[in-house]
This record gives C-alpha cells, structure tokens and sequence, in this order.
C-alpha cells in the first residue's frame, strides 16, 4: 500500500507476520526491529528491517533509540511481552518523554503494577514478593489465618506468577505446603497473590489522546484454554462499570496512547478486582478473532493509536461500534495432548461438523512421548470457531476439554 509521508514511521519490536502483514496494508512506513536470525526472510521478502537482541536492558540499550531516530522513526510498538521495556526505553528518547521509561517497567513487573494500582484506587487481592519457599510457605499461612480457617479446614489457594513472563507462562496454583516444595529454585523471586473467586476476563482497550477509542470485552471459558470475543451478553452487561475501571487504570498508570490488555474478576456481588495489565497484543489470537467479527485489523488499530501523528477523527473514523457492529461471536481454543503418548494428530467429527467450526493449526506430533506441563505449559495449537450464540459458542469450547486431537 502506498505510505503516507506525513503519518508517522513506526517501528515494530519482535517478531510477527500477522503485524508485518498488517503493516503492510496501512498507510504508514514501518520496520521490524527483530534478533538476526530474522534477516534472510526480511531481505528476501523485501521487509524493512534492523537488527537487534533484545537482552536485558544494559548501557547499549540508547543504540537501538538512536539508530531509529536517524531513520526518522516516531514511535516503536511491543508485540510481546519481552519487548515492552524496550518500547518505553526507545519511546523515551524518540517521543523526548523520559516518563515513558519508567511507565513501561510499571507494565513489565508485576509487583509494582499492582502497587501502582493500589495507589490508584484500583482494587486488588493480597499480594506479596518471595524470594524463597520459606516465604512462600509464611504467605499461604497468614492469608488462610485471615480467612479464619481452621485446622483441619482445606486451605485457600494462593496464586503465584512470574514476575515479568506474559500470560499463564511460570503460573502456580498452591494449596499445600508439599507443593511448594516442588517449585525449583530458579523460578524465584515470583510474585504471591491471594486467589479471587469470580468471573475471569481481559480486555483489549485502544487509547488515544488519554481516552479510549475501543474497548473489547474477552471472554475466557476457561484460562489457558479458550477465549471469545465479543463478550456473552451476561459479561456485557457489566460494560459501563469495566469502562470506569479501565479509566482509572488509564489515569493510574499515566497511559496516554497505546493498547493496554488488563485482566479483571468481577466477584458474584458485581466488585471488580484488578488482576494484571499488559501494555501489548494478548495472546490467544485474540486480535485475529476481533478482525473476524469486527472487520477492522487489530495490528493496524495499535499503529494508528501508537502513531503521534494520528488525528482523533481518523482514530474516531477507524474503529466500528462495539458489541452492535460485531457479526457474531469469534473464539478459539488451545489444544493440550490428553494422553502421555501420541502417535498421530485426529481431529474428532464432531468438531470439524459442527456449525461452528471454521479452522485449525495443529500439526501432527514431532514426537511421541508428551511432555509433562509444568504449570500452564504452552498449547500445541488453535481450533477457529464462529456462529451467532454466544451460548452455544461457550458450550462448544468447553466440550472441546474432554475430546482428543492426538491419538
């Protein structure tokens, strides 16, 4: 597509054909920041590229800024969760906004994001550090002894999460002391937090000028396994109170532009707990699910909000109406091996009949033996569904648990 030379140049951090395809089709000038093992594809495929390691943080980190500001680029993009300091640190320096830096390490650690939004007003559940198991054992003690259990009574569970890994990555569930004792070392220091009984769901929010542009309700049926989008009219109904939680979050965290993806529990009384915010695409596929139902494209939506040179009428002019612009309902699901020994990929009949189903990538198994998931391992690929139902969508993926897909 013919780029505009008066938009801005934008910079995407990491790897991502869907982002790169979708740049492709906007109207700004882009270029990949990616590891170099990316190179041959990009010179081959005549992709505008830079090539860069993103290690930790250390005293090369102002090259990267520099290097894209002499090629005249205004903003960088994370797609993914390791890239998001990186886009602060680069932001600082080509949006001369040294704030940004230190806002994007809010975003990147888990401990300091709740406290932020703590001081924010926001409410979260108990939290803690832990350096070690004794910690983790002291934790699960004193947040059972004041939900005044008793002995002989089954302990509440505490959750405990990387401190800067995205999504389910590095999540434990611990009830028992014995279970901490499995944790290995290396996993520490994580982040402790108190388990919230309720409805669990994400949001996609565009920001642009301070405000939201769009907000996308998620759906999870259950974590780690499957999501929808958009949300069933249940989960809807709490839209106008989500939109106030999400402004206080905008406001706590100072966030100006940019695509935020928080996730919330909504307890049986109607209280929103805050559980986490990232400040990139979620997981799940869930920016091609929205393409599917709403028409516009996801990637192109954080360019345009992320871009200092976008004009609030285009931004206005970009995205549809949510929930009423939306044709039907769009999720997926992660396929896990049921079985600890796999000799070929099947998918059920039931599933590839169904109304509903659209598509897949899975692929048939590299090896035979599955490996066992330590705590929410990663998924071996996605199944498409669409229909009219919410309902009936949210039956289908979570049927899809008790079906096998290797064999």
């Amino acid at each position: 597509m013919q780029k505009d030379p008066n938009k801005g140049y934008i910079a995407l951090l990491g790897w991502s054909l869907n982002a790169i395809e979708a740049a492709e089709k906007f109207d700004r000038r882009y270029i990949v920041v990616a590891p170099e093992w990316a190179e041959e594809y990009c010179r081959k495929h005549e992709i505008p590229y830079v090539s860069w390691n993103f290690e930790r943080l250390n005293d090369r980190s102002l090259e990267i800024a520099v290097t894209l500001k002499e090629k005249g680029v205004n903003v960088a993009i994370p797609l993914f969760e390791e890239t998001v300091e990186w886009a602060g640190a680069i932001n600082s320096v080509l949006l001369d906004n040294p704030r940004l830096y230190g806002q994007s390490l809010l975003l990147r650690d888990k401990a300091l994001m709740k406290r932020r939004a703590q001081l924010g007003g926001i409410r979260v559940g108990i939290f803690e550090e832990a350096h070690d198991k004794e910690d983790v054992v002291r934790f699960l003690k004193r947040v059972n002894q004041t939900l005044l259990k008793l002995d002989g009574d089954p302990n509440d569970p505490i959750h405990l999460k990387a401190f800067d890994k995205a999504g389910c990555l590095g999540h434990r569930v611990i009830r028992t002391p014995d279970e901490i004792d499995a944790i290995p070392d290396e996993e520490f220091p994580v982040l402790m937090e108190s388990h919230l009984d309720g409805w669990e769901f994400a949001v996609e929010a565009w920001i642009h000028d301070g405000k939201i542009a769009f907000l996308n309700i998620s759906e999870y049926v259950t974590l780690g396994y499957s999501v929808f989008v958009p949300a069933s009219p249940e989960l809807e109904r709490y839209r106008e109170q989500i939109t106030t939680q999400i402004e206080k979050l905008i406001k706590a965290f100072d966030i100006e532009f940019g695509l935020i993806h928080p996730e919330y529990f909504v307890t049986s009384d109607g209280e929103m707990y805050f559980g986490e915010v990232a400040y990139r695409p979620p997981g799940f596929k869930v920016f091609e699910l929205l393409e599917r139902v709403y028409g516009f494209n996801a990637y192109q939506a954080s360019m345009l909000v992320f871009d200092p040179r976008s004009t609030p009428e285009e931004v206005a002019a970009f995205f549809p109406k949510e929930v009423v612009d939306a044709n039907g309902f769009a999720g997926c699901f992660g396929v896990y091996p049921r079985r600890r020994v796999v000799s070929r990929l099947e998918i059920p009949e039931e599933t590839e009949d169904h109304p509903y189903f659209e598509s897949h990538e899975l692929t048939p198994p590299l090896e035979e033996t599955v490996t066992k998931r330590t705590a929410f391992g990663t998924h071996w690929g996605l199944i498409y569904f669409k229909g009219d139902d919410a309902h009936t969508l949210r039956d289908l993926l979570k049927h899809q648990e008790e079906l096998d897909f290797y064999v």
